[in-house]
């Protein structure tokens, strides 16, 4: 009983942090380390990191978790007593949850609402403001108010698309004198000449996003969708689509103005958050269900995603080149790329790279704001460009 009393409160931790660790997952892990014994340690880590883990990328608050909590090697010393988060946490994320578990109040507390954004304070010993190292922090290692703060901020940034010229020319203050309506005025006052001006209108193109939620791709992918809402709010023309192991069109679920309604109804409506990724089968059903009524009028696509695929990468590469020639620019937005070594070795990158205008990196609230830059100046609206990479697929 003391055994599974400290996995309880294990998994409450590593849930506080950000992990996926519910009850069904409680009663599989005791399952586990009663089958690998408590003579070892590693044995009990690796029992409780093949249960715990969704992804790879969640290793590290796993580790820094179970160096907290099981201090002592076998089972004589099993953490009973509190931990203090400044012992050996290298995660803000795991310090806050520790705290959360200490008090005592996480099956109490309420979800964190997000924060009003604080005035910038200097940090000591370094030249950049808490607002800035946040403009700068990974999404996966943000604690939980840092994360609602950067959803609030992400719903704020410009789009991602420069205003294309149209061939229509409407009113305008001053510019190149619009003789139609200029003599249509006269008409009705004879005595009064009053010139009427005309200008160019500009319009921005249409959005169509295709978001991987994978379980790989889980904290970027919920913080992406506050910045799709964002954009949809200010009556931008956007198409949004989830997929993993299955398309879905969540454009009428963002609709909705109140962001925390919007994100229910995306949670209601997609049916397969957090599983495997089968980007080839996405886009075919893409192809065949909505390319004809979204991708006009020079519309870019964004594919947010880490090109982790299960899909045969001969197959995916032959619907990325049908997108790329049906759409009129392709970015690809990967979290990877915040790696500084990162090579495109997986088979999914591989085919997927070929294909695309441009492969930028999306893991921080710096790299999304910095979009607009990358993309609205990208040559002229009737040009492609080819893809904008170096020697290692790095942008």
């Amino acid at each position: 009983m003391r055994l599974a009393a400290h996995i309880t409160r294990f998994s409450r931790l590593l849930h506080a942090a950000g992990l996926q660790a519910g009850p069904d997952r409680v009663l599989t892990a005791l399952a586990a380390v009663e089958a690998v014994g408590l003579e070892r340690r590693d044995d009990v880590h690796a029992a409780l990191a093949a249960v715990m883990l969704d992804h790879r990328e969640q290793q590290a608050v796993f580790d820094a978790a179970f160096d907290a909590f099981w201090r002592a090697p076998g089972h004589a010393a099993l953490a009973s007593a509190p931990v203090s988060a400044t012992e050996v946490s290298p995660s803000r994320r795991l310090a806050e949850a520790l705290a959360v578990v200490q008090a005592g109040t996480l099956a109490k507390a309420p979800p964190a609402a997000p924060a009003a954004p604080e005035p910038p304070v200097h940090e000591a010993g370094t030249g950049f403001t808490a607002r800035e190292r946040l403009q700068r922090a990974d999404f996966e290692q943000m604690t939980a108010a840092e994360y609602a703060w950067a959803q609030a901020q992400a719903a704020r940034l410009p789009p991602p698309v420069a205003p294309v010229r149209q061939r229509r020319r409407g009113a305008a203050p001053r510019g190149r004198i619009d003789l139609r309506r200029t003599l249509q005025a006269m008409v009705r006052q004879p005595h009064t000449l009053l010139p009427r001006y005309t200008r160019p209108r500009q319009q921005l193109p249409p959005l169509v996003v295709l978001l991987d939620i994978s379980g790989s791709m889980d904290r970027y992918a919920r913080l992406f969708l506050h910045y799709i809402h964002g954009l949809m709010c200010r009556h931008l023309r956007v198409q949004a689509f989830t997929f993993g192991t299955r398309l879905t069109n969540i454009t009428r679920c963002l609709r909705e103005r109140d962001p925390d309604r919007a994100l229910a109804r995306v949670e209601a409506a997609v049916q397969d958050w957090k599983g495997g990724t089968r980007i080839a089968g996405a886009l075919d059903a893409f192809h065949r269900d909505w390319s004809r009524r979204v991708l006009g009028a020079r519309a870019t696509v964004l594919l947010v995603s880490d090109g982790l695929d299960h899909d045969d990468s001969q197959r995916l590469g032959q619907v990325a080149a049908r997108l790329r020639r049906t759409a009129h620019r392709v970015v690809w937005l990967n979290p990877l790329l915040r790696f500084a070594g990162f090579e495109p070795r997986a088979a999914g990158v591989r085919a997927l790279l070929p294909h695309v205008d441009r492969f930028l990196p999306v893991h921080n609230l710096a790299s999304l704001a910095g979009l607009a830059a990358a993309l609205g100046t990208q040559g002229s609206p009737g040009r492609r460009a080819g893809p904008v990479c170096g020697p290692k697929g790095r942008p």
